[in-house]
């Protein structure tokens, strides 16, 4: 069997998890934590994994106590008092909770931020434009998000900053000071807490204002699950995306087939095809590796195996996306896929709400960086790049590529 969690494993995962879908398609591993659990690797069996209730999202389901020092789930989220969200609890409180958010997150709320984000895009790669080289991903990839998903929650600009250093704090979780991603959580929190204060008195027209209006038409919101949602919308929805963008960019520029294809349509001013490279490149080497935790509420059968109360089970997604019996050809990226029911944003109820924002964050950052950098190349050997540590998301460190200088 092929060694997981290995630096060799972060920088391919794929092969190891082609023998795991053939040979042990529902594998019990220890992880680099120490926690045992579930791995799911096939199609079939992943999307009937992520929408079987018998599989809790709360994490005091778990029959060790290893939520409590921080080896499961957001580290700081327990003591920073967030742990209310979306991804750690089931109905009926998910089910209240995701009806005041989606009320609050619609699709045309989405829909209007695009001009915002073309023109966040437009202005970062302003900044590295005429140099000739960048890091594509803390010079863009990075910032995109974490400013976009600000303004969306209603972050002042004043403000962003000091999210950008929390945020930046949590991605580098296993880099950082020790104990940094605990503080930065923290930090957050205090900070939202007083951000949903303020935003009581002045209501504005963005997310945090609309989950306070829609909790005080009916429902209510606490302090608590306004803080952690909030919390959670902004974690969520941007590491997912820094990822997307960072590995959808390096898979175009390690495939220049593909990606003159898409970057011809984008200047014959054709985007549909740009919409199923998003979905592709999802497919292909997806932002989230492995979908976050759930825990058996009952003694069940996965996969042939036999999953006692308490276990921990994992999806992971990136396996089942290149799955040879649900998509052909599934290790070759081909833009032009129609057929492309992906995992790469879940299945059920905990299906990713912010699925919408962060694809059109990723139409728009690839069509900005194409569009304006049309000789975009690789300033580093595929070998040199390093991907960053953790179980649940996929992303590359950094991305150094080089173009010829452009002054607007």
């Amino acid at each position: 069997m092929p060694a997981l969690f290995t630096h060799e494993f972060a920088t391919d995962p794929y092969p190891a998890y082609a023998w795991l879908r053939e040979h042990a398609p529902v594998h019990r591993t220890v992880l680099p934590s120490g926690v045992e659990a579930w791995l799911v690797t096939r199609y079939a069996d992943a999307r009937e994994t992520l929408a079987d209730p018998r599989l809790s999202k709360n994490p005091a389901r778990h029959s060790e106590t290893a939520h409590g020092r921080g080896k499961i789930g957001i580290p700081g989220e327990r003591s920073a008092n967030l742990m209310t969200h979306l991804l750690n609890i089931d109905p009926p409180d998910h089910t209240r909770l995701r009806r005041l958010v989606s009320k609050a997150f619609t699709p045309r709320r989405v829909a209007a931020f695009e001009p915002r984000v073309r023109e966040l895009a437009d202005r970062l790669v302003d900044g590295f434009s005429g140099r000739g080289s960048a890091d594509l991903i803390h010079e863009f990839a990075f910032p995109l998000p974490i400013h976009a998903i600000c303004d969306l929650l209603g972050v002042p600009a004043e403000d962003q900053d000091d999210f950008r250093d929390w945020a930046g704090m949590m991605i580098r979780h296993d880099r950082g000071p020790r104990g940094g991603v605990g503080r930065a959580v923290k930090r957050m929190r205090a900070y939202l807490a007083e951000l949903i204060h303020r935003k009581r008195g002045e209501p504005g027209d963005d997310l945090i204002s609309g989950l306070i209006r829609a909790s005080d038409h009916g429902e209510h919101l606490t302090e608590n699950e306004a803080a952690a949602m909030a919390f959670i919308l902004l974690f969520a929805g941007f590491e997912t995306t820094v990822n997307l963008i960072g590995n959808g960019t390096y898979a175009l520029l390690r495939h220049p087939e593909q990606r003159r294809l898409l970057q011809d349509a984008l200047a014959a001013g054709d985007t549909g095809l740009l919409e199923s490279a998003v979905e592709e490149l999802l497919r292909y080497d997806g932002p989230v590796e492995l979908a976050t935790w759930r825990f058996a509420t009952e003694p069940l059968e996965l996969g042939g195996q036999r999953v006692e109360a308490g276990d921990p089970v994992l999806v992971v997604l990136a396996a089942a996306d290149r799955d040879p019996e649900r998509f052909a050809h599934p290790d070759v990226l081909d833009l032009t896929r129609s057929d492309n029911q992906h995992l790469g944003y879940g299945h059920g109820i905990h299906y990713c709400l912010g699925a919408p924002l962060a694809r059109l964050e990723g139409r728009i950052a690839l069509s900005a960086l194409l569009g304006r950098l049309p000789d975009l190349r690789l300033a580093a050997e595929p070998p040199e790049l390093r991907w960053r540590g953790g179980l649940i998301m996929r992303g590359l460190r950094a991305l150094p590529v080089e173009f010829e200088p452009v002054h607007w």
